[in-house]
């Protein structure tokens, strides 16, 4: 059967579907360049000045140390847990992925608090007699962050890999006397290099469009700047917003580039990985991953319970009351998790069609919409909800349709993370055995009920991991909610981070602590647990 055979046997429903949908994911994206294009203020001629340059520069640079910071820190450590003597490395698998859970403005809050005069850390040395002031801001602040709270997007992927890579060449390097430090730098590193890569670049985009950690760092990143400008000068913001769209794309696009480079050699595992001893380096690689986790999730941790202990204690011993109540709190966390399944189940629903078109069709159709959505993932949550916001201001119909309503702001998370939902949607679609289907048809079902009878009850599992994934991105999902929410519509990632802004600790501390919980649950089920079984 020819490729245009098997394109007319998608149905026409289903193929106007797909490219409705398709439309939908980049219309974001299109809009904001129309914008620059039609302004009247010419937002292009902006490009090329200082205002432009400056946080350009900014977010260059700092994307680029944090994504050199956490392919060393994350490679080193996927190698100690996965292919070495380290002590305690199953303990290690667990807690190392953990820092996922901290939104970065959250720890970005943590370090701030605990850093700087006033905090724990200055309070403990002039306990100790010793008057040392350390303040976070700035660069270094901001990549210190982002470094501690982003490294297991490159030690999760390359952990995997190396538990996965066939021993006989590290083998036959040994047999040849090769020491282990040669046989690790030009015959597992090699290996290991496209999926290092990959996870680097996944870093690099996250930080040019993070704006939690660099707002309350101070820092004028492409982000901040848009945020600050996006209400008094419309111009500059579509103009940030235009170079931070095409620095966006370049790095998607070499993403996918490395993916495709990825897994070209034999993948069979031959017996259980080869596993080195660390010898006298045994107790310095573990005093580094303790360092690591003491940073990355202690300190936070700390910070919190801190901040949290002592809002409930005033409130228990009469003391100054609290600028929110226990109903507030519970209000904001159902608000995070009633949200967030919505977007959910709406990402899921939104790729399902797509992921339908491309495994049981193959059309052209099908593999466009696939990749319209894969590069969604380039577009920062703050121009996300910058287009939509600008859309909705200049839309007469736009603005009495999805003004200050839900459906705007599900809208805006399901263009952020149905990339997310995508990848596990495809497998389950495809794990669907065809000759299930060839016997329903020749039991006389029709095509609703196989679906339902058959296809449904074996993709449940799967839709449910790709719905908990966009829910987890969600619930810690800060610029989106902050400029689409309805009025009145607080999460608990919104509070948190006003409540900072507004010095509000001990409030902070409380949600935080809520925030952190549900979030564990859902990484340790959705993320660790997945990885241990990789």
């Amino acid at each position: 059967m020819t490729e245009i055979q098997i394109k007319r046997g998608a149905p026409a429903g289903l193929r106007t579907a797909v490219f409705l949908l398709a439309f939908l994911f980049s219309f974001p994206g299109i809009y904001l360049v129309l914008r620059n294009f039609t302004e009247d203020a010419d937002p292009l001629s902006l490009i090329g000045t200082k205002r432009i340059l400056t946080p350009l520069w900014r977010s260059v640079s700092l994307a680029f140390a944090v994504a050199l910071t956490t392919a060393l820190i994350g490679t080193l450590l996927a190698w100690l847990t996965s292919r070495t003597d380290l002590y305690g490395k199953k303990v290690w698998r667990v807690i190392l992925p953990i820092p996922l859970v901290f939104p970065t403005f959250l720890g970005a809050a943590a370090f701030i608090r605990t850093m700087n005069p006033g905090g724990l850390t200055n309070r403990f040395f002039s306990s100790i007699g010793i008057e040392q002031t350390i303040e976070m801001r700035g660069f270094f602040g901001a990549w210190l962050v982002l470094t501690l709270f982003c490294y297991p997007y490159v030690y999760l992927p390359v952990a995997a890999r190396f538990r996965q890579l066939p021993r006989s060449l590290e083998e036959s390097a040994r047999v040849l006397g090769k020491s282990p430090a040669t046989t690790f730098t030009r015959v597992v590193l090699p290996q290991a290099g496209p999926v290092i890569a990959a996870g680097t670049l996944i870093v690099f985009l996250y930080t040019i469009s993070d704006f939690g950690a660099v707002q309350l760092m101070r820092y004028d990143t492409l982000t901040r700047a848009i945020f600050m400008s996006q209400l008094a000068n419309q111009s500059v913001a579509l103009a940030l917003s235009l170079i931070l769209l095409l620095l966006a794309g370049v790095i998607v696009i070499s993403e996918r580039l490395f993916s495709r480079v990825t897994f070209k050699m034999d993948e069979a595992l031959i017996g259980e990985p080869l596993e080195y001893s660390l010898g006298k380096w045994r107790k310095p690689a573990f005093f580094f991953a303790a360092f690591i986790s003491v940073f990355s999730i202690g300190a936070p941790m700390l910070a919190i319970g801190d901040w949290a202990s002592d809002g409930i204690f005033r409130s228990t011993v009469g003391g100054r009351p609290l600028t929110i109540d226990r109903e507030q709190v519970w209000e904001s966390a159902w608000n995070t998790f009633s949200i967030s399944v919505l977007a959910g189940i709406a990402a899921v629903l939104a790729v399902l069609p797509i992921a339908y078109m491309v495994v049981r069709y193959k059309s052209r159709i099908g593999t466009f919409s696939h990749a319209v959505v894969i590069a969604t993932f380039a577009l920062p949550g703050l121009l996300v909800a910058l287009s939509m916001r600008f859309w909705t201001l200049r839309t007469d119909w736009a603005y009495d349709l999805f003004n200050n309503t839900k459906a705007l702001l599900i809208f805006s998370y399901v263009v952020r993370f149905g990339s997310l939902a995508m990848g596990i949607v495809l497998v389950a679609v495809a794990a669907v055995p065809k000759r299930l289907h060839d016997a329903g048809r020749t039991l006389g079902a029709q095509k609703t009920s196989r679906f339902m009878r058959i296809d449904l009850p074996l993709m449940a599992p799967g839709m449910g991991a790709a719905a908990g994934l966009v829910i987890l991105s969600t619930m810690k999902e800060l610029p989106i909610t902050l400029l689409i929410s309805p009025l009145g519509f607080s999460t608990l990632a919104t509070r948190i981070f006003s409540s900072f802004e507004d010095a509000f600790v001990a409030e902070a501390g409380i949600m935080a602590l809520v925030l952190v919980i549900i979030s564990f649950l859902l990484t340790w089920f959705l993320v660790i647990r997945r990885a241990e079984h990789l």
